[in-house]
């Protein structure tokens, strides 16, 4: 895995009364980490009184007790953690996004990525608004602002602002009396409903979440649903309708392997690309391995298929942090060391099955391959849970040129010598239906590996042109004698 992310994770809870909703939504936020570890943050309603307190860094780390203590207590309350595809790691970037208008005050998390952002952008600045972050969820939020002012009610403003955005939105609203959560009319990012034993009701982008926050899962929102709480009932309007697509990506490598996605257990899909992976591309080999974490349940699957061992051959160094950083070249290149290493004892002297969840530029899986072969594997067989990378995604993954992706420039048999493997195989395109089965008439979305989009693609000004040098001051050459 070369370091792909997605953007988000959010989190919402609505209760009849006061409540500690703030270490509520900090577990649900903590069991939502792997979706973000830039920046997170939390809001809370008391009583139609909003506060909220976000920051650059882990959940453990910025929810600090004092901090929660500070939040205090309310009857609702929403979470985020980010990772950014658009927006640099910024303060500023973090969400809950607040806004004041004269009709009230709102806070807004959103999990996805705006096919048309660029092109709203350039519309709503002309117009005159004023921009303080580089995120796409700044123009849902200015939107929806924009349609309260001559709207009934919150969810009207909501529906009316969702018929001009285009791509992946997961939000959840928070106003003084209501909790709205929206999911796009493709159904591109999750998101589900729980209840908690006293009657709260949870929102979360993953099942996980409501089983941290001590919610017992109820339903996924369907494609285009909206659904509206004020803590004592939940009644549900259609904010668009679409074919489903929800993005294959999330059972590859995206979600928790413990979440369940629109009926899918997420352990169960990877064990089930891992299985294909040995009908597809078998190999004559002595152990199975997978890189942690998203590598090891399609490793099982291919070890089970095959009928070979399956063993720990990578420990992950699970106490590095986000923060780690190499300032020189060397160390740059040993950063893979530090984050994994060989057990020796699995691989050496073994023709070894690598399982990966995907080859992005290719320089990790490279180090890996090495790593295992310095520990004595006779071979390195390389096989990918995911089809090979070779367009540009749209909809929250940040994956947005073709330029650095390796599959684009290599065919499998030169990606496998490049990366030092004996052999390379990918997960068929035609059978990531078998990997996920959804229901009838839902098509995941794989336009990353196919090129078909769901939606129409859009150009326009650039998202994060303010986070960007002028480039006016050329490179001067080093004259140091």
């Amino acid at each position: 895995m070369d370091e792909i992310h997605e953007e988000c994770g959010i989190f919402g809870i609505a209760c009849n009364s006061t409540q500690d909703v703030v270490n509520t939504t900090y577990y649900g936020l903590y069991a939502l980490q792997h979706r973000g570890q830039e920046s997170c943050g939390i809001a809370v309603n008391d009583d139609g009184y909003l506060r909220c307190f976000k920051q650059t860094g882990l959940v453990g780390e910025v929810f600090t007790p004092a901090v929660q203590a500070s939040l205090g207590t309310g009857n609702m309350a929403v979470g985020h953690v980010r990772y950014g595809t658009t927006g640099g790691n910024d303060v500023r970037n973090a969400q809950p996004i607040m806004v004041n208008h004269k009709n009230g005050r709102m806070a807004l998390v959103h999990n996805g990525n705006l096919a048309n952002a660029g092109v709203l952008r350039a519309e709503l600045e002309e117009r005159g608004a004023i921009f303080h972050s580089a995120s796409d969820s700044e123009i849902i939020a200015y939107l929806i602002t924009r349609e309260r002012l001559k709207s009934s009610s919150i969810e009207e403003a909501i529906a009316r602002a969702c018929r001009r955005i285009k791509g992946a939105y997961s939000l959840i609203v928070m106003s003084p009396t209501k909790l709205i959560a929206v999911r796009d009319p493709h159904a591109f990012r999750p998101l589900c409903l729980g209840k908690t034993d006293d009657g709260a009701f949870v929102f979360a982008s993953e099942s996980c979440a409501l089983s941290a926050a001590g919610a017992s899962f109820i339903r996924d929102l369907k494609a285009g649903e909206m659904l509206i709480t004020d803590g004592r009932e939940v009644r549900s309007l259609s904010a668009g309708s679409c074919k489903p697509s929800p993005c294959i990506f999330e059972y590859i490598y995206f979600a928790r392997p413990d979440s369940v996605i629109d009926g899918i257990a997420v352990h169960e899909a990877r064990r089930r690309a891992g299985a294909i992976l040995a009908k597809t591309y078998p190999a004559k080999a002595d152990v199975v391995i997978g890189v942690p974490d998203s590598g090891l349940d399609a490793a099982i699957g291919y070890a089970e298929e095959a009928h070979i061992p399956f063993d720990t051959g990578l420990v992950k160094n699970k106490y590095i942090g986000r923060t780690f950083i190499q300032p020189t070249a060397a160390q740059r290149k040993s950063s893979v060391r530090i984050k994994l290493n060989a057990v020796k004892s699995a691989v050496e002297g073994k023709r070894v099955v690598l399982i990966d969840d995907s080859i992005v530029r290719g320089t990790t899986i490279t180090k890996i391959v090495a790593l295992l072969k310095e520990a004595g594997a006779k071979e390195v067989h390389l096989r990918i849970s995911s089809p090979p990378f070779l367009f540009p995604c749209y909809y929250g993954t940040d994956i947005d040129s073709q330029e650095n992706l390796i599959a684009c420039k290599h065919t499998p048999e030169e990606i496998a010598k490049i990366t030092g493997a004996d052999s390379l195989g990918y997960l068929p395109l035609e059978k990531l239906r078998d990997m996920a089965p959804l229901p009838r008439g839902v098509r995941p979305c794989a336009a990353c590996f196919s090129g078909k989009y769901p939606t129409r693609t859009y150009s326009g000004a650039a998202k994060d042109k303010f986070e960007q040098k002028l480039g006016m001051f050329p490179r001067k050459e080093n004259t140091d004698a």
